[in-house]
């Protein structure tokens, strides 16, 4: 792995547990073990611009796993609340969401909230998609993936206060009732 991708790695992995404001360069550089030169050398703009590329990769991953839970059965939902309940286990709920803290992160980091802003347009269009795969009209469709996407990552940080996957649990079924209400068939 080189040094560029160790310093976005653990930038996604402190951001998860860090945000943008609690993650310092002396951070990023033990966590990383790289040199505080490959800082500079990979990202002239400094921790900004590390942070935004951060987020960029931390939404390209979750994009390709968004993409085949969608393009999955009938549960994505499920699936997609469950790798969270996973995630936020084996983290200790300590770990939530790198694109929920860059956008968070906007005071220290504009450009890291702005591609958070891309990463969750993207999932949105992604779960759109299969919205209207299943017979939902276009306007519906984005609302309910709007809807989505702000259910489960709020439900992801209610997770991460009450160090329980409860408010997952609740809000998965009822996500599946309301898209269930607009689709031809029953979806998760």
């Amino acid at each position: 792995m080189t040094a560029r991708e160790r310093l976005i790695e653990s930038a996604i992995e402190l951001l998860r547990r860090n945000g943008v404001a609690g993650t310092g360069l002396a951070d990023l550089l033990e966590h990383s073990g790289t040199a505080r030169r490959s800082v500079y050398v990979n990202f002239p703009g400094g921790k900004s611009e590390l942070m935004t590329e951060a987020t960029r990769t931390a939404g390209r991953l979750m994009d390709s796993t968004l993409a085949s839970i969608a393009a999955g059965g009938d549960q994505p939902l499920v699936a997609f609340a469950d790798s969270w309940k996973q995630t936020l286990r084996a983290s200790d709920y300590a770990a939530g969401c790198p694109i929920v803290a860059a956008a968070l992160g906007r005071t220290e980091s504009p450009s890291a909230a702005d591609a958070a802003g891309e990463v969750f347009g993207a999932w949105q269009t992604v779960l759109a998609g299969r919205f209207r795969a299943q017979g939902v009209g276009d306007d519906t469709a984005e609302s309910l993936a709007t809807t989505v996407v702000a259910a489960v990552e709020g439900a992801v940080i209610l997770c991460l206060a009450a160090r329980s996957t409860d408010p997952l649990d609740r809000t998965v079924p009822m996500l599946q009732q309301l898209i269930a209400q607009h689709t031809s068939r029953p979806s998760g």
